[in-house]
């Protein structure tokens, strides 16, 4: 890992660098050595309303049942530092205001992916460092294909067969689980369980950042990526643990695609080791004693917890801008959900249509359902009133969590989309005695 004072002299030195040396910030085609890179900039607006929803009882991580409206705001810039012998620094600073509707609880699948596990957290409103790492390619060939300039992408030639390492302070699903049609909140699908895979516990702190290290092996039609990374203390905490040893997430992801703009499919492998409970036992103690389960005091180090995912997309006309994509995930639910959101199983799919179609080639329309669940030892833990870091009726009907999303992505000008956005949601919190749940929204999204 790269140590903590080396992370801080670099991004003493980059600042420095905008500062005091201002006019040499460049944003050209080409990434002149040594020379900050201003990469892009974000700001994105989500107002979103939740209807009423039947509720019969309710516990203190539900949907509020009288409906919710909420607001949030998040801000984004991103530099880049091209070095010598192929290697390349990026240091981007994000923040966010606002929250998410019932404080972002009460659903496995939450509504709106731009308020990404601040829920309970109380996290605070500053500016914070988002990305800070160093990445370095080892070309395989001498044929290159060009790369263009963005977020965390240097304007360059890379080899088309290339070795790659990343190492530093980043976020996991920058590298893995990504999807042509369903990757990108802020300007496609919101609801969680639409733009990654659920069931994939992936490491990060509270705002989705960790330090870790990811090696791929890049080719034309194929690549394969490993990546490991520090785990938080506990479950939905912003303190990472520093041993690697003792406590890590480790993912495995092979893509197969043939063609550059084709179909591609990407098969997900994760294990993640920590101090986390265990449903079972945090019931079987209950039944002891006649408590309430409480998974939080049965968390003991060296507890593990392995899943799967299979991603897929399918363009098929629009070069490529109309499409389907699907998703299916499963992690063996015995272990607490600790870091993304409360889900141990994942269907999803859906697609994306051009607004090509009538007469508006830079709008999309998007429509996707996703169905979550979870193990049996989880939806027995909920039942007898336990709680989670999202979920907690006091009491639970169990019934698989059903979604629908519909989205119209509008480009009003250059860089200004605006997005009206409906979703509807049975089972909220896996919950026969609840909901159905209905969420109005409308986003909007500056990107330079």
């Amino acid at each position: 890992m790269i140590k903590t004072q080396n992370r801080r002299a670099l991004r003493t030195l980059l600042s420095f660098a905008l500062i005091a040396g201002a006019p040499l910030i460049a944003h050209a085609d080409d990434a002149p050595l040594f020379v900050p890179q201003w990469l892009g900039a974000q700001y994105t607006f989500v107002d979103q309303n939740q209807s009423r929803v039947h509720s019969p009882y309710q516990g203190p991580l539900s949907l509020d049942p009288n409906g919710s409206t909420a607001r949030s705001h998040t801000f984004g810039v991103y530099f880049g530092v091209a070095l010598p012998w192929h290697f390349q620094y990026y240091f981007d600073v994000e923040m966010f205001k606002g929250e998410g509707v019932s404080n972002a609880t009460g659903l496995g699948g939450l509504t709106n992916g731009d308020i990404i596990r601040s829920g309970v957290a109380s996290l605070g409103k500053r500016p914070y460092v988002a990305r800070d790492y160093l990445r370095w390619v080892l070309p395989l060939s001498d044929e290159t294909t060009a790369v263009e300039r963005g977020q965390d992408q240097l304007p360059d030639h890379e080899a088309t067969k290339h070795i790659e390492v990343k190492i530093g302070f980043m976020a996991v699903n920058d590298d893995f689980d990504k999807n042509r049609y369903a990757n990108a909140t802020r300007t496609q699908f919101m609801n969680w369980s639409l733009w990654n895979n659920t069931t994939w516990d992936f490491a990060s702190d509270t705002r989705g950042y960790t330090d870790g290290l990811v090696i791929g092996w890049i080719m034309p039609t194929w690549s394969l990526r490993y990546g490991i990374y520090r785990m938080p203390v506990e479950a939905n905490g912003q303190a990472l643990l520093k041993s690697l040893s003792a406590s890590n997430g480790q993912q495995l992801e092979l893509t197969l695609q043939p063609k550059q703009d084709g179909w591609a499919l990407r098969f997900l492998g994760y294990y993640n080791r920590g101090n986390m409970g265990l449903y079972q036992q945090a019931i079987e103690i209950a039944e002891q004693t006649g408590q309430t389960p409480d998974i939080h005091a049965d968390d003991a180090p060296g507890r593990h917890k392995f899943g799967f995912g299979i991603n897929g997309e399918l363009p098929i006309a629009d070069n490529g801008d109309t499409g389907f994509f699907m998703r299916a995930g499963w992690n063996n639910g015995k272990a607490e959900s600790f870091i993304f959101t409360e889900v141990d199983r994942l269907l999803s799919g859906g697609f994306q249509l051009s607004g090509v179609h009538w007469g508006r080639s830079d709008d999309h329309l998007g429509v996707g359902v996703a169905i979550n669940g979870l193990s049996h030892e989880h939806a027995q833990y909920l039942s007898l009133g336990g709680e989670g870091f999202l979920l907690g009726d006091g009491a639970l009907r169990y019934g698989p969590e059903q979604i629908a999303e519909v989205y119209y992505n509008i480009a009003v000008i250059d860089h200004l989309t605006i997005s009206p956005d409906l979703q509807f949601i049975r089972n909220p919190g896996y919950n026969r005695d609840r909901g159905p749940a209905r969420f109005a929204g409308l986003r909007a999204h500056v990107q330079f």
